[in-house]
């Protein structure tokens, strides 16, 4: 007779509502849970597939009553189109050393997101974050996260991505970058190095968080074809209507 092992029940909680941050006039809430140690990597596996994020240790997704703006979107990293402009961006990106072996946080990189914070995002509710909280960003519930750093020719740091490397790919958790680079376009040449760095390395998809539908802000996402939405009916291709039905919000 063989006994099998007992499965953890993990616990999940609703925030209260709070104005949503990319529809104005609309409430939000999340649905999340705390990620034990020990069980990180796989658990952050399983509820990124089925439309979570992480900050922290913490894993959520939205649970807005009457909205399903947000979903989860994915490149198709294997069957990625590689345009002229983005052949360009990458060549004008081509003097920056990257590194992946960071998996702690430093000064260093607080000095670099804070001034892009300051800089891109001040009314966010990141502002004023701590080095303390900002490290506990980069390495709590982190088993198998890492800082992809870019730096230019004198060594400097001008990018940087907190990835999560889940099974199937890399999970761009959040990106910043120096302010006074506006000519490198760092934001859009992190996505395309991870989409590189995912097909270097065999695995099919690069995942960028949510995709709005009806938000200005979220819609450089769709620029990324092959795209996959996650839909209730699972992953599905990102079609054109989906941007054109957001243009007519």
């Amino acid at each position: 007779m063989t006994h099998s092992q007992p499965t953890r029940q993990i616990p999940f909680f609703l925030t209260a509502e709070s104005p949503c941050p990319y529809l104005p006039g609309r409430m939000e809430r999340k649905v999340f849970t705390r990620i034990d140690p020990g069980e990180g990597p796989a658990l952050n596996d399983a509820l990124t597939h089925a439309g979570f994020r992480r900050s922290q240790a913490v894993l959520y997704r939205p649970a807005c009553e009457g909205c399903d703006a947000c979903r989860s979107v994915r490149v198709d990293a294997t069957h990625f189109i590689w345009s002229r402009r983005w052949r360009k961006l990458v060549n004008r990106n081509a003097d920056l050393t990257i590194s992946t072996d960071r998996n702690e946080a430093t000064y260093e990189q607080y000095d670099l997101f804070d001034r892009y914070l300051q800089s891109r995002h001040q009314d966010g509710d990141m502002v004023g974050m701590t080095f303390g909280e900002y490290a506990l960003m980069v390495e709590e519930g982190a088993q198998r996260t890492h800082v992809t750093e870019y730096r230019d020719a004198d060594g400097r740091l001008v990018a940087a991505a907190l990835t999560d490397m889940l099974k199937d790919g890399p999970s761009l958790v959040y990106s910043y970058f120096d302010p006074d680079q506006e000519r490198r376009s760092l934001g859009a040449f992190m996505i395309l190095d991870a989409i590189r760095q995912a097909e270097l390395h065999g695995f099919p998809f690069v995942y960028l968080g949510y995709w709005v539908r009806g938000s200005r802000k979220m819609m450089y996402k769709a620029q990324y074809q092959p795209l996959q939405v996650l839909n209730p009916g699972g992953w599905q291709a990102f079609h054109q209507t989906d941007i054109e039905d957001t243009d007519q919000d």
